[in-house]
């Protein structure tokens, strides 16, 4: 009996089973897990409102002059943003392809179908460069100054328009502006200044007080603890998620009879027919000037600015591409708006408080349910939201956009930011200023090389 029982192999693992790693499903959902947990609720929350001075504009142009399907939209990118949430495990945006979405509005010849399939060849580059490893090669071989310069020109080129959204009456169908906009009104430049200026107390009561410590020093503890708590108070409040909820408010004021408008239930969903024709205008006019704004902003700048806000998260530019073709490889065939990250939104989820991938996760739920519910009638709403809080919502967003270049110490480095932003900006080109970025940073390394040192030393000094 002893023998039979040392020797039964069988019998010893049913009894006592060996250690098993956990399994990849196991793993992944682990993951998964940790990427959608809120590091703070209201945050968080406050976090996902942070990329809508963006999103909301160029959809409601894209709808008002050209019959985007509106409802198919907030579905695809609702679904966008909770993926993209539980893959990177950070506030990662979904945002229009900005390009496109121009040439579409500016131009009347320019539909949904080639805007479709300016989307699917964009998206199809972008994949292929991803699969094949070429994206993350010129993610490495590109300067960090050069990077540093187009995120300047994009944070900019966000508070720029956000001051025209404040300041002028906008016309988002024509995508023009109709006069100045009247101090006083639901959608006043009063209103706007207001926002701004909570956003801003908000904001600095977050940040440690120098006066703090003084008065600590001098031995006011109570007085110093009052302060505390005080300023704790005001920091916690979600400033981006009031404002944006205020504007809700506002837009049903101002047209009360929008409610009458709704319709339950989600837009019919269809594939869009793509000719000869439009497949060949939407590479034209629509695929040849995004993708460079694409590879530069949406893979390279998201990249770099996911390092420098979350030193701990592994995003490479092989995974950014793959996502961004996905994505549009999918929901463009459907009628979904082309869509790719940005370090705009990126920046702006994280300015209003954005730290996980649970906030984006929370805005794409938001959206997946808008679109399931309401679907198109829901631009009844937000014609009448006012575009002055969008602007002030879009206007920190570019500042914080903007503010991550300010690591540019040396008067070399500082010199090809500026060239580079400069030219993209008066050029309304990020691949015009990305080349001359480019050549100024080579010119300088010329000039280096008479100092002895080699030239991929110089080269890849200080790139991302």
């Amino acid at each position: 009996m002893e023998s039979q029982t040392h020797h039964n192999p069988l019998s010893a693992n049913i009894e006592n089973p060996p250690e098993i790693p956990n399994s990849f499903p196991t793993t992944i959902l682990q993951k998964v897990k940790n990427n959608l947990v809120f590091k703070s609720k209201w945050a968080e929350l406050n976090g996902a409102m942070g990329d809508l001075g963006t999103y909301i504009p160029i959809v409601l142009a894209l709808t008002l002059a050209k019959d985007l399907n509106l409802g198919t939209t907030l579905i695809f990118t609702g679904v966008y943003n909770i993926v993209t949430g539980a893959i990177y495990g950070v506030p990662m945006p979904v945002q229009p392809m900005k390009s496109i979405a121009a040439v579409a509005i500016s131009n009347p010849n320019f539909g949904i179908p080639e805007a479709m399939a300016a989307g699917i060849l964009t998206a199809g580059i972008l994949f292929v460069l991803g699969v094949t490893g070429l994206m993350q090669m010129v993610y490495r071989f590109i300067p960090l100054s050069v990077v540093r310069g187009i995120q300047l020109a994009q944070g900019l080129s966000f508070a720029m328009t956000a001051v025209k959204y404040i300041r002028n009456v906008q016309n988002f169908s024509k995508s023009k502006s109709s006069g100045e906009r009247h101090w006083l009104g639901l959608d006043g430049l009063l209103l706007a200044l207001v926002c701004a200026i909570f956003i801003i107390i908000v904001n600095v009561a977050g940040d440690e007080d120098e006066d703090t410590h003084r008065n600590y020093e001098l031995g006011d503890e109570e007085r110093v603890g009052r302060k505390r708590r005080l300023m704790k108070i005001i920091a916690s409040l979600p400033s981006a998620f009031i404002i944006f909820l205020l504007g809700v408010v506002l837009a049903f004021i101002r047209r009360p009879k929008v409610v009458n408008g709704f319709k339950f239930g989600p837009s019919s969903i269809e594939i869009v027919k793509i000719s000869k024709h439009s497949w060949k205008e939407g590479f034209i006019k629509g695929t040849i000037p995004q993708l460079p704004l694409s590879i530069l902003n949406s893979v390279i700048a998201v990249c770099k600015l996911s390092t420098d806000l979350f030193p701990r998260k592994d995003i490479s530019a092989t995974s950014v591409s793959v996502t961004v073709g996905l994505m549009n490889l999918v929901g463009c065939w459907f009628g979904a708006m082309p869509c790719c990250h940005g370090a705009g939104g990126l920046a702006g989820q994280y300015k209003f408080g954005g730290r996980s991938g649970g906030c984006v996760a929370l805005l794409g739920a938001a959206k997946l349910v808008l679109g399931l519910v309401l679907g198109s009638s829901l631009v009844k709403v937000l014609s009448q939201f006012p575009v002055g809080v969008l602007g002030v919502l879009l206007l920190f967003a570019g500042i914080e956009l903007a503010m991550c270049c300010r690591d540019m110490n040396s008067k070399d480095e500082s010199f090809v930011m500026l060239l580079c932003t400069a030219v993209s900006l008066v050029g309304s080109s990020a691949a015009l200023g990305f080349v001359c970025g480019m050549v100024a940073h080579l010119l300088l390394i010329l000039r280096k090389l008479d100092k002895g040192k080699s030239f991929s030393t110089v080269w890849m000094h200080r790139n991302p």
